[in-house]
């Protein structure tokens, strides 16, 4: 955060400043390696933190349940008015404070509780509001699962077909957390005619290659999208949901509010408006197309390395990396944990059909929007391939850790993260 924010906390709030502050020279010290994870614009940043977060303005532009809210109208149409830009569509609802919250209010508009719901599971790469026990989704739907073929590590679509044959899904979910190959929407929303249910799909990962062309779209294939706003989008932690159907975006909108939620957070709203519009800019085009070839380059270095990459490859921004080739008894929990310690910060994930359990794992999911966003290319990846396996080779050793971390302390230098 800027200078000016650290010296207000630190007269006001000594122990928050000093939070705050630690935490400024970890992002700026460090590799961010984690694919859902981005860093944002310093006006983005900025703009969360602005006057609109002194304002309740339940409802929509023009149907405002407060006074005052002329501005905020205004602020919300431009959010609105740049995603169905940008995403090439006729609806838009910017208010979901994330994308689970999106999620609840597409399940609540397209189904009732206890339809059946075909998705996913997250041990095979898909969300945990897809369908998790635990989840609202789990909870209130029942819920029927896809997985991925054993050997290919892809989606079967052939197979998806069937199963959606044998359930009659109201709903069927594309879309997912840890999947690195292109999703054939055409191929699903035809699996969903043939059922006769509806086709959402959530592209919080992949929103960004999306929108700019570097991922196919959902569009004009699915009935409903959600996504976040961060993630490969660069904006603020939030979320959205798509639609080119009127009738399901007047149930959205009154899904969202007052279904879901109360007032929005109409100082996130405003970020997201100038993300989208720095989302419409050629140079974004640029960003997005440089993280899929920082992805491919990433996965080719450490398959060199012993690595063995989920599916063979990635087409998008992340890999799942089985570790057991490199070493049988390194684990994803492990290999987090000795990572971070060299600076290089990434998370344990399952990988198809993982022996270990969740907490544990076989695999680490890798992403590149963070490390593009600093500015890396394709050769800074065979070098970030190189400590990782330096880190991981060394089974935990406390002074290869050390060593690691002062090289890619150094190496931020060079691609500064805050100017």
């Amino acid at each position: 955060m800027s200078v000016q924010l650290l010296n207000l906390l630190r007269q006001a709030d000594p122990q928050i400043a000093e939070c705050y502050a630690l935490e400024a020279d970890r992002q700026s010290s460090t590799l961010e390696l984690i694919a859902s994870e981005n860093h944002v614009s310093t006006t983005v940043m900025h703009t969360v933190g602005s006057w609109l977060t002194n304002k309740y303005a339940e409802g929509y532009p023009g149907k405002r349940y407060y006074g005052g809210c002329e501005f905020h109208d205004r602020v919300e149409d431009l959010a609105r008015d740049r995603a169905k830009q940008l995403f090439g569509c006729r609806f838009a609802n910017v208010q979901p404070h994330c994308g689970a919250n999106a999620n609840l209010a597409a399940f609540m508009a397209m189904c009732e509780p206890g339809d059946t719901i075909l998705s996913l599971p997250i041990k095979s790469g898909g969300h945990l509001s897809h369908g998790l026990k635990v989840n609202f989704s789990g909870t209130y739907f029942k819920i029927a699962e896809y997985d991925l073929d054993p050997t290919t590590e892809t989606l079967n679509y052939d197979e998806i077909a069937r199963i959606a044959r044998e359930c009659k899904p109201k709903m069927i979910i594309c879309g997912y957390s840890a999947y690195s190959r292109v999703i054939d929407f055409a191929r699903f929303r035809a699996i969903a005619d043939e059922v006769g249910a509806s086709l959402m799909a959530d592209i919080a990962h992949i929103a960004g290659l999306v929108a700019t062309g570097a991922h196919p779209s959902p569009f004009p294939h699915a009935h409903i999208v959600t996504t976040t706003t961060h993630k490969t989008l660069r904006g603020p932690r939030g979320g959205l949901i798509l639609t080119n159907d009127e009738e399901i975006a007047k149930k959205v909108d009154r899904k969202v509010f007052p279904g879901s939620q109360g007032g929005p957070l109409m100082h996130v709203i405003g970020a997201k408006a100038v993300a989208f519009h720095e989302a419409l800019q050629p140079a974004f085009k640029e960003y997005c197309a440089q993280v899929v070839q920082n992805a491919r380059a990433l996965a080719s270095a450490l398959q060199s390395r012993g690595y063995r990459i989920c599916s063979g490859g990635t087409d998008n921004h992340l890999m799942l990396v089985d570790l057991r080739p490199r070493s049988a008894d390194l684990t994803g929990a492990d290999a987090e944990k000795w990572l971070e310690r060299a600076g290089i910060i990434v998370n344990k994930n399952g990988i198809p059909y993982d022996p270990r359990s969740p907490v544990v794992t076989s695999g680490l999911r890798l992403g590149t929007p963070a490390v593009t966003t600093r500015g890396l290319k394709a050769p800074e990846m065979t070098k970030l391939a190189a400590w990782i396996d330096r880190v991981l080779g060394s089974a935990g050793d406390a002074a290869v850790q050390a060593s690691v971390r002062e090289e890619v302390r150094e190496f931020c230098r060079a691609f500064p993260l805050f100017h």
